[in-house]
């Protein structure tokens, strides 16, 4: 009898080793373990610091393309890139609701793509604590209706208190009319 208590108290002995080695993993798939507001790992009741996993969207690239309403800027998927009358220089006045139908375009730093002025190519701080691509003062965002590049559906629409428009490479407001070129240019 006194052997099979030995037996059963290794392998409970064992199987607690690796109860807790499977806990103390690095597994993600939510056994236990859950990330809270600053990025750590609540294991166990112990706040556990976890470096957060790396962004998998690309650096946003500002580009230039033809388009529907003359030269604009995209970014790096060529999806048209607008304007919000509302926003003062470098400052965003679009958030909540408005920035889930007008996505910001956020990076701490941006790249210049083809066409694009570098030196007019910056960021700003949004209410949240984000980066918000900026260009000539103008804070940059998508439009969740375009659904492809060269879609400009969200061109002079009136949303959330003012309109939206198409930007310049010049980083201007486009507001005339369609160009004569229907074609996406893409």
């Amino acid at each position: 009898m006194r052997r099979h208590t030995k037996a059963a108290a290794a392998l409970a002995s064992a199987v607690l080793m690796a109860a807790t080695a499977a806990g103390c993993s690095d597994n993600r798939s939510g056994s236990g373990s859950a990330r809270d507001a600053d990025g750590g790992v609540q294991n166990g009741g112990r706040q556990v610091d976890v470096p957060a996993a790396p962004s998998k969207s690309p650096t946003a690239t500002v580009s230039v393309r033809n388009g529907t309403y003359g030269t604009s800027l995209v970014d790096d998927k060529g999806m048209t890139l607008y304007v919000f009358d509302k926003d003062p220089k470098n400052k965003s006045n679009c958030a909540d609701a408005c920035a889930k139908e007008w996505p910001p375009l956020l990076d701490k730093a941006p790249t210049a793509g083809s066409g694009v002025k570098s030196n007019l190519l910056k960021t700003t701080t949004r209410g949240d604590g984000k980066r918000q691509v900026t260009y000539n003062g103008h804070a940059l965002y998508r439009f969740d209706e375009d659904q492809k590049a060269g879609d400009t559906n969200g061109q002079a629409v009136d949303a959330f208190g003012a309109k939206w428009y198409v930007i310049s490479p010049e980083g201007k407001q486009i507001t005339t009319k369609p160009t004569s070129n229907t074609g996406n240019g893409y």
